[in-house]
């Protein structure tokens, strides 16, 4: 059977490196840990590694009610526990009485150390305090890297877990009925914009599906999807609940609060 027709086009890359790490660990018998995954990609894994195979996985990003997520992969003979993930903290100390530093200002310093982004899993903010999660085997050199973000110079404490800022985000469900599954009608439903409205937002380069700019509005959209939108706020895919009788989709949405 042919695995790619479940998926997109352009998930197919990821979907080779799943089926990899699948047989890595049913030839070698041994377990197998990936970077930090979205989503939409630990969407794909669980739909890929199955609930009863001779291969089992968890999923864990450093704390509960996270985002981005390390992935386990592991034969049957073993369990897996927190240390598996080789996951690290850190707070971030800086200047707060004097400068203010945004979330993007955080991702894109951290990316510009030159590390993929599935180094990196969360990054927490609450007050003046930020935290972010990294992957333990790149800690020492971020450590000797990061010493500004912006105009201000930072100082980064590695902290335990128990200490992470609570990261409980609170999407509001909605139940929607939408005539197709496209981005741009999805959008509309959301946002209660018109579909000229909606296309416009795809020429302005404001929409993102799954962390990733599109201007694509004909995107077909499935479960486990996060769309942002430039000035409207994030929102996710739920559930697709099927037609009704007037060929219609019943979808439920979680919008960001």
């Amino acid at each position: 059977m042919n695995i790619y027709q479940h998926f997109r086009p352009e998930e197919r890359e990821f979907i080779d490196q799943v089926v990899q790490w699948k047989s890595y660990v049913e030839i070698h018998y041994t377990p197998k840990l990936t970077d930090f995954l979205d989503p939409r990609e630990q969407q794909i894994l669980k739909m890929l590694i199955g609930e009863n195979g001779n291969v089992n996985y968890q999923l864990f990003g450093g704390s509960h009610n996270l985002e981005r997520k390390r992935a386990f992969l592991y034969p049957d003979y073993l369990t897996a526990n927190c240390d598996d993930f080789q996951i690290s903290l850190f707070e971030i100390h800086y200047p707060s009485k004097f400068v203010t530093i945004e979330h993007r200002q955080v991702l894109g310093t951290l990316m510009s150390l030159g590390l993929k982004r599935g180094k990196f899993g969360d990054i927490l903010m609450k007050d003046e305090r930020i935290q972010f999660f990294v992957a333990k085997e790149v800690n020492e050199y971020i450590k000797s890297n990061l010493e500004s973000i912006g105009r201000a110079g930072v100082k980064l404490v590695e902290i335990s877990s128990d200490e992470a800022i609570s990261a409980k985000e609170l999407w509001q469900e909605t139940d929607l009925t939408v005539s197709s599954l496209r981005l741009d009608t999805v959008i509309s439903g959301i946002y209660h914009l018109s579909r000229q409205k909606s296309q416009t937002l795809f020429q302005q380069g404001l929409v993102k599906v799954n962390w990733t700019l599109t201007e694509n509005p004909s995107f077909s959209c499935e479960i486990g999807d996060m769309i942002s939108v430039r000035g409207h706020g994030r929102a996710k895919i739920i559930g697709i609940e099927g037609k009704t009788k007037k060929e219609k989709w019943r979808i439920i949405v979680g919008k960001q609060k």
